[in-house]
């Protein structure tokens, strides 16, 4: 992938979060989703590249945008795998709670896992505890790994877990070990990201949340040298089926970073839509004037940006919401 590509890709996700923060708070969810989605799309357009969608809204039945298979970019530049989420927490922006983003990763054709719409149980670490922790290992053993390489105290060590009652039992069991516990409600691309950032004070994510969250946070992951690994939960025969149509024979099987995106390069891009661990959200600053807030990353050189940007909305009239 030429590297251009990863600052076209951070026009869409700005694009999006634009789009659907004007609808922070309104307690209208498939407005601010479908906001974000057209942004996106339309956006597309213009980026030079053969994208076809793995991971999107839905099936083509299901989502007239962004749907799995829909080709995108302007057919110039490579051939790449797109895996989006154009308003990763719509009851986040709903509620106008914090942790919103709009995210894209991207890809060499072929490398993403085409993962189904399930559950998915994960375990992301960042890079000094990297290759050193196993899905299957006891949490307590993990906290201990985590600590020993990330030189800290247990006491001290932070672990974010989604607020669900599936997870009860191991919140339990984080804090009988000593260390500490971060609940978050929705959105847990975010938060698989902050524990390969230490200005967030994150040092492990585990639970179970979707299935094509987590390929998205991969690529992140991979960028920052951080490690993942993850098994699908599928909850009946149809879903098991799914698994194996994309390759699985063991539909269970633990799932390796690289078995989530494989190869050495990927391009992870996400706008802040309300402010949380890894952004801020899209400020309006009076008049026609907006500021968002992106961080755009590559696994082949490691590099990261944080893009703040100003934006005239009176110059991107597709994006502003109408009035009532």
């Amino acid at each position: 992938m030429e590297r251009e590509l990863a600052l076209e890709i951070v026009r869409v996700t700005e694009a999006a979060a634009l789009a659907s923060a004007q609808w922070l708070g309104r307690g209208l969810k498939i407005e601010a989703d479908d906001a974000a989605t057209t942004a996106m799309r339309t956006m597309f357009d213009s980026v030079s590249c053969k994208g076809t969608v793995v991971i999107g809204e839905g099936e083509l039945d299901e989502a007239p945008m962004l749907y799995i298979g829909e080709e995108v970019g302007n057919g110039n530049g490579p051939e790449v795998d797109i895996a989006v989420d154009p308003l990763e927490g719509t009851n986040i922006v709903a509620k106008g709670h914090p942790n919103a983003m709009a995210v894209i990763a991207v890809a060499d054709r072929g490398t993403l896992l085409h993962a189904p719409d399930m559950y998915m149980e994960k375990i992301v670490v960042g890079p000094k505890a990297a290759g050193l922790v196993r899905i299957d290992d006891p949490i307590e053993k993990t906290i201990d790994i985590i600590a020993k390489m990330n030189n800290k105290r247990v006491r001290d060590l932070t672990v974010i877990i989604q607020e669900r009652e599936r997870h009860d039992e191991i919140v339990e069991r984080v804090r009988k070990k000593g260390a500490r516990v971060k609940l978050f409600g929705d959105g847990d691309v975010g938060a698989s990201i902050a524990t390969a950032l230490p200005q967030t004070g994150i040092d492990l994510f585990v639970g179970t949340g979707g299935a094509p969250e987590g390929v998205i946070s991969a690529a992140a992951i991979k960028a920052l040298g951080g490690d993942m690994q993850a098994r699908l939960v599928p909850s009946n025969e149809e879903e098991e089926q799914r698994c194996r149509d994309m390759g699985l024979e063991d539909p269970t099987q633990v799932l390796q970073l690289n078995d989530l995106v494989k190869g050495d390069d990927a391009i992870f891009a996400a706008s802040g839509v309300s402010s949380g661990e890894l952004l801020q959200g899209v400020r309006f600053l009076g008049g026609d004037l907006a500021e968002t807030d992106s961080i755009v990353m590559r696994a082949k050189t490691r590099t990261v940006r944080y893009i703040k940007a100003h934006h005239h909305l009176e110059n991107k009239p597709h994006l502003i919401m109408e009035e009532e």
